[in-house]
């Protein structure tokens, strides 16, 4: 365990009253654009919480279809966009999102409207914008924390709660292939799965049903690739008009940059997405890179191994910059993923 300076609570002291335990009205919001790990912890915090005989519902930050890949888990039809909620708004919760900025407006209004809230996160953030916080980087995923705290409640932690915890572990530890893939990861897996949740099933959702417009910009993608730092980092970018021509969303340029790390030698990957007058970046290391501390001097940030951030500008700047930055933070440190490289 490795909690921040801004948490201010223990999970059991999330568990029991005055804190969750004797409340009854929820509210549960992650960040925008959500990934495994944000509906994941909505979702499973949500059913431990009607486990519980609680009223509960998800909100999404941002008034936007989610990964269609995601669709699959239990109660994902019942997400509402937070500027539509008129229902009750006693106590809020977030999870996965480290800042109001990162929630939207209509969320962070409806944070402001509720009498207790609480965050349960694995970003590190040097601020805390909820009465609790519960914050601790070093576990690889969110939905591992919701798990120990759906048992330290006392919730039925059943198949539906185990599929959706998961599936934000297996998706933030890259199929338990990135440096967050520790012992503790591995335990809590075999507990969910023991649990009811279905591996082999998830699997075939999030990683083996891509569409046939995200293949396609990965393929755009790859013609693009740049390389530096004698093959040490590797860039690339989706365009727009990308996306109109394959008809793809914006979902489908999540798994590109998977394409990038995998390539042998390359320690750092980046993939950018134009957003018309912004350019929205994420980073990958396999390494000891710390791409967090790249991605917060551009103004964004995440963890260590995996972290985004937004430029202002167009590509061509963005692409320029960013190769710049690569350059600099590899230029002349070890490699360290020499066993990734091979003999």
């Amino acid at each position: 365990m490795s909690v921040t300076p801004q948490t201010n609570t223990t999970l059991p002291g999330l568990a029991v009253e005055p804190a969750l335990g004797e409340r009854d009205d929820f509210v549960i919001c992650g960040h925008v654009s959500p990934d495994g790990d944000c509906i994941g912890s909505q979702l499973a915090l949500m059913h431990a919480l009607r486990s519980l005989g609680k009223r509960a519902v998800c909100l999404l930050a941002k008034d936007e279809p989610i990964d269609a890949r995601l669709a699959f888990l239990p109660g994902a039809d019942g997400l509402v966009p937070a500027a539509l909620y008129d229902g009750p708004a006693a106590t809020f919760v977030a999870v996965d999102v480290p800042m109001r900025d990162r929630m939207n407006s209509a969320a962070a209004h409806l944070l402001d409207a509720c009498a207790f809230s609480a965050t349960i996160d694995h970003h590190a953030y040097d601020e805390r914008m909820t009465d609790l916080a519960y914050v601790d980087p070093a576990s690889a995923s969110t939905t591992m924390l919701v798990w120990e705290l759906a048992g330290l409640m006392g919730a039925e932690r059943g198949a539906e709660l185990a599929a959706c915890c998961y599936t934000g572990l297996v998706t933030d530890t890259g199929r338990f292939q990135y440096q967050n893939t520790d012992a503790a990861a591995l335990a809590a897996a075999s507990a969910m799965v023991a649990a009811g949740a279905d591996a082999a099933g998830v699997a075939r959702e999030i990683f083996q049903s891509r569409s046939l417009p995200s293949v396609e910009l990965e393929a755009l993608a790859v013609e693009r690739m740049r390389f530096g730092a004698d093959g040490g980092w590797a860039l690339s970018w989706v365009m727009r008009d990308d996306f109109e021509a394959t008809g793809a969303v914006k979902a489908d340029a999540e798994p590109l940059i998977d394409a990038l790390r995998s390539l042998r030698g390359v320690r750092v990957a980046c993939m950018l997405r134009d957003q018309g007058d912004s350019v929205r970046g994420s980073f990958r290391a396999k390494d000891g890179t710390d791409v967090a501390a790249l991605a917060r001097t551009l103004g964004g940030g995440g963890h260590r191994a995996a972290a985004g951030f937004t430029v202002s500008g167009p590509m061509e700047a963005a692409v320029e910059r960013i190769s710049a930055l690569l350059d600099e933070a590899l230029a002349g440190t070890p490699d360290d993923a020499e066993g990734e490289r091979g003999a």
